[in-house]
């Protein structure tokens, strides 16, 4: 996976939430977690897993809503900046952060009510094997996002160290398939990419994003956004949870 090494470091995983989240990056984190939670909720006593959870960021928010998340990350830096955000939130009795390799989850089939990613199939060099396995362990959601190839996205990649996988539409739709998944919805999202926004203060980013909302919810938006979440679910568990719901709603 790109970049593994440098997310293990202690100064990264010291410095990840400050660097990437403060200034016009609190536009981006809030836009994520509404994202997250769009998707997801309500998550109330349901069993989540978050893959990548890094620091902890959607993993508290979760666990906050009433959530019993577990959180893998290869980086036990992460998880530590982790632990002590769900200390300091109360929430630590939801949530395990666990260590490992996301293409070989030690979970059983079928284990989470919802499995996600965020920030972490841009960094996969084995996107399919990844899927494969979040839409074995979850018997009925799997949401993620993707940078895309037809954005802004490109020309930024080529100043970062690490460079970022770029998706295509068809790509993602190939990589369900394979998984046996079924697209629920699809957004697309933030026309000028994150790095720009993490450069600028609050003040100055607002309004770029108010202009990045409006081009957004333009004819073109979709296809010029840098950034899509993707919201599939397994084959038969939207209409087993109609069944239960039916017969809950007949029972009354």
């Amino acid at each position: 996976m790109k970049g593994k090494e440098w997310y293990q470091a202690d100064e990264v995983a010291q410095e990840y939430d400050s660097k990437r989240f403060s200034k016009g990056g609190r536009l981006i984190d809030r836009r994520e977690k509404e994202a997250v939670l769009a998707a997801l909720g309500p998550v109330e006593d349901k069993n989540i897993l978050e893959i990548a959870c890094g620091t902890g960021r959607f993993t508290v928010m979760l666990a906050r809503e009433g959530a019993n998340v577990v959180g893998l990350d290869i980086s036990r830096a992460m998880m530590v900046q982790g632990r002590e955000k769900a200390r300091s939130a109360g929430v630590a009795d939801r949530i395990e952060f666990l260590r490992g390799d996301a293409a070989r989850l030690p979970f059983p089939d079928d284990h989470f009510d919802a499995v996600f990613a965020m920030r972490f199939f841009h960094l996969a060099d084995t996107p399919a094997k990844f899927l494969a396995e979040m839409a074995r362990v979850s018997k009925g959601q799997v949401f993620f996002d993707t940078f895309n190839d037809q954005s802004l996205r490109v020309a930024y990649n080529w100043l970062l160290p690490m460079g970022s996988r770029l998706y295509s539409e068809p790509e993602v739709n190939r990589l369900l398939d394979d998984a046996g998944l079924e697209l629920t919805d699809a957004k697309h999202d933030f026309v000028v990419p994150f790095g720009f926004y993490r450069k600028v203060p609050n003040g100055i980013a607002r309004p770029f994003r108010s202009l990045d909302l409006t081009v957004g919810n333009s004819p073109v938006g979709d296809d010029i956004a840098s950034v899509s979440y993707w919201n599939a679910h397994v084959p038969g568990a939207v209409d087993a949870e109609s069944r239960a719901t039916t017969r809950a709603s007949d029972a009354e």
